[in-house]
């Protein structure tokens, strides 16, 4: 009896070690069910790469996570999730996500290292940024290496720990109110003796309400808001703005002081709409007698308004003076910053500003100031903290000074754009991206120039 207690025990075990063993591998490498499944991965992998090329990474960002179910031990699903949360500036999750696929085989795609590399850049972990980077330049080759820009990511780095090291002359403020939406917020104007605040929007009520394909995000509108002095905020936020605003690109890039003339860009292309543009062109608005803006107007000018990208005319407090961002130089270089002035009432001919300011790179957002003596301007070429940097540049008659980067107090590691400076005010406004968690956007901050001094 004894005996048979001990074989039917034996028995007992050897049946629940097999039926565990049996429910742990249900599908085992090489089944035909994990054959499908893996084969269908790849399918989906490569529907989801057709859609990120082509713009539309929300939809792609789906697929990769439709693949990662099938195949969850694959590192090519991970990969491209993370290729998408960086492509939407999501860094938190690109990093993640791009670990995750090296914890899965660290054989992998090589560049997956500068892809660890820029999100570490991004979210300010500057030291594990420049081991990432410096572990792509031993896997890569030398064409890689030019196309990544590697190289130039780490002078970044140590740029950034560089400006990060000096005190800041004060310290941006995230502007409050209704004025950042969580959505991409930038290109602030304040007008009427501070009284006023435009700013571009791509928030879910923009005209229309409709997206655009190529980047799976809203179109954008020029918003509007009033200063209260009671509570010492920013309120009343409108885009409900006469004429300005319809279902495609609408950006303010200067507004007179006394806010009756306003420069504009618009591209309505991929919208159907009355007023039609070639890509981005630059309009001139006046406010009316009526209290109202009136009809946009182009300019009527074949060397500021071309079939190519023109926008973000700012121009000097007499009128007579504008400069505006064009990539018309395509084959040589990126986008630079021209220069025109008006002859008798009309603009003459707009020229590149200056090789010290162009590079072979980026230069946008231009803002002159009043009396034209100095130009700020962003560039992602120029020696910077990563992304977009912005810098001064001072007219010395008949060319311009070595642009001045304008530190940490504005600067960051990612794209710091728009800058506005209104000495009267002691006061400046620009975009910069604002991490919140694993995402980012892009929100609009004021800066105290009380102590301000452009370094020579």
């Amino acid at each position: 009896m004894k005996n048979l207690k001990c074989i039917l025990s034996t028995c007992l075990l050897l049946f629940l070690a097999f039926n565990g063993k049996a429910m742990t591998h249900t599908a085992p490498p090489d089944s035909t069910t994990n054959l499908v499944d893996k084969s269908a991965a790849l399918l989906i992998i490569e529907e989801g790469k057709k859609m990120f090329f082509e713009g539309k990474v929300r939809d792609a960002l789906i697929l990769f996570r439709q693949s990662a179910v099938k195949d969850p031990n694959s590192w090519r699903p991970p990969y491209w999730i993370s290729m998408c949360h960086y492509r939407l500036d999501n860094y938190g999750f690109a990093l993640k996500y791009a670990k995750q696929a090296v914890d899965l085989d660290s054989e992998i795609d090589k560049d997956i290292f500068e892809l660890l590399g820029k999100s570490y850049h991004r979210i300010g972990e500057l030291d594990s940024a420049i081991m990432y980077y410096t572990i792509a330049l031993n896997k890569l080759n030398k064409n890689q290496i030019k196309d990544l820009k590697i190289n130039e990511r780490i002078e970044e780095c140590n740029f950034a720990k560089a400006q990060l090291a000096v005190t800041p002359f004060a310290v941006k403020e995230k502007i409050g109110g209704e004025v950042n939406s969580g959505y991409n917020d930038y290109a602030p104007i304040i007008a009427n003796n501070g009284k006023i605040l435009y700013f571009t929007s791509r928030r879910n009520n923009t005209t229309g309400g409709g997206m655009n394909p190529e980047e799976d995000q809203y179109f954008e509108d020029i918003y509007k808001a009033q200063w209260n002095e009671e509570s010492k905020s920013w309120d009343s936020v409108s885009n409900e703005l006469d004429r300005l605003n319809a279902t495609g690109f609408e950006a303010f890039s200067h507004v007179s002081k006394d806010g009756l003339t306003a420069y504009m860009t618009i591209n309505n292309e991929a919208v159907d709409e009355v007023i039609s543009t070639q890509s981005s062109d630059i309009f001139e608005v006046q406010f009316t007698t009526k209290g109202k803006w009136g009809s946009p107007k182009k300019i009527n000018n074949k060397s500021i308004n071309t079939s190519f990208f023109d926008a973000g005319a700012t121009v000097t407090a007499d009128g007579n003076t504008m400069y505006f961002v064009s990539n018309r130089n395509a084959e040589k270089k990126l986008t630079d910053i021209y220069v025109v002035q008006k002859v008798g009432k009309k603009w003459g001919e707009a020229v590149p500003v200056s090789d010290s300011i162009n590079t072979v790179g980026n230069e946008a957002t231009p803002f002159i100031s009043a009396d034209g003596r100095y130009l700020f301007f962003s560039s992602d070429t120029h020696p910077g903290m990563g992304g977009y940097d912005i810098f001064v540049s001072e007219n010395l008659g008949n060319t311009w000074s070595k642009p001045v980067n304008l530190g940490a107090a504005i600067n960051t590691v990612n794209n710091d754009t728009h800058f506005q400076y209104y000495p009267e005010l002691k006061l400046a406004v620009f975009a910069g991206f604002m991490l919140q968690g694993q995402k980012a956007s892009l929100d609009i901050f004021q800066l105290d120039m009380t102590n301000f001094a452009i370094k020579k």
